[in-house]
Parts: C-alpha cells; structure tokens; sequence
C-alpha cells in the first residue's frame, strides 16, 4: 500500500490523554478501512467479555482486527489481544507514528495512524473464522450497527440491541 502524509501525533500526545488518543486513532482507522472496502465499528464485543478497538468487516463477511496502542506502557499491560485473534480473518496492531514498532509481534499486521487516516505497513497474517462464529459475528455486528444508528437519529432511550 503506499505511504500516506500522516500527521504527528506527537504534538497531540503531549495535550490528550491516552484515550483521546486512541479515540483520534480509531477515526484515522476507521477512515483507512473504508476506503478499502470495510464497514467499521468501534468498541466492539467479542467473546466473552472482550471489546475490540476496530472492527471491520467487509462485503465477502471478512473480519478485520484492530487493536491500537497509544504508549509502550499500553501495549505492555494488554495480555489480552491474543484472545482476539479466533474472531477474525486478519489481525493488526495500530500504532501512533513516533511508537516504537520494533517491540510489536513481527506476526501480527502493522498500522501506523493518526486522527486523519492510517497507513497499512505490514499485511496481517490471513486467518480463516470458524464458519458458525463467523455467522454469529455479523449478525452482532449489524445489530449492533443499527442500534448505534438508531442512537444517533433517535437519542430517546428506548428496548435497544445491547449485544455490541
């Protein structure tokens, strides 16, 4: 994929927390996935009690992973991500330009964002979804779609998919 202009996050990092951070990465991830072809939704539950931070999930049902780590700090204290990897085709890791990539599992993929776009620097490894798992996810993901959807034209509470 070529390389895009991404912006610093530098400058951002030293005025946002952590989580804002990660919020304006997952809008540059989010931004790169659709372009490719990707419906994406953050905060994304899989599993048991897991939420992803990127989810996409394409027109051929194939589940993209992101997990973005804003500081070594996160990505040190996450023994989680494995758990992740069953529940989806491809798995990457997203990072701000200035992290240090070279701690990152060299088998994983490798996205470098920012609050505009990302840039895919290493292809994932292609994983193959048990097919009854894969059924099930798109079903939470459309549900869970819509129901976010549905939040923003209709703020009103109201019996709502919760499943997502």
């Amino acid at each position: 994929m070529d390389e895009l202009n991404l912006h610093s996050a530098a400058d951002t990092r030293r005025t946002e927390s952590e989580p804002a951070l990660a919020d304006q990465l997952a809008r540059g991830i989010c931004r790169r996935l659709g372009n490719l072809g990707y419906g994406a939704l953050t905060e994304f539950r899989v599993g048991r009690g897991r939420r992803v931070d990127v989810i996409g999930l394409n027109r051929e049902g194939r589940f993209v992973i992101v997990e973005i780590k804003t500081s070594v700090a996160d990505f040190r204290a996450d023994s989680k991500w494995p758990d992740y990897l069953p529940w989806c085709d491809a798995y990457y890791f997203a990072v701000p330009a200035e992290f240090p990539r070279d701690i990152l599992p060299e088998d994983e993929g490798l996205i470098v964002a920012d609050a505009w776009d990302a840039t895919i620097l290493r292809e994932a490894e292609e994983r193959v979804m048990n097919a009854t798992r894969r059924r099930t996810q798109i079903l939470r993901f459309g549900l869970t779609a819509s129901s976010r959807l549905h939040a923003v034209v209709d703020p009103r509470p109201s019996q709502r998919w919760s499943g997502g």
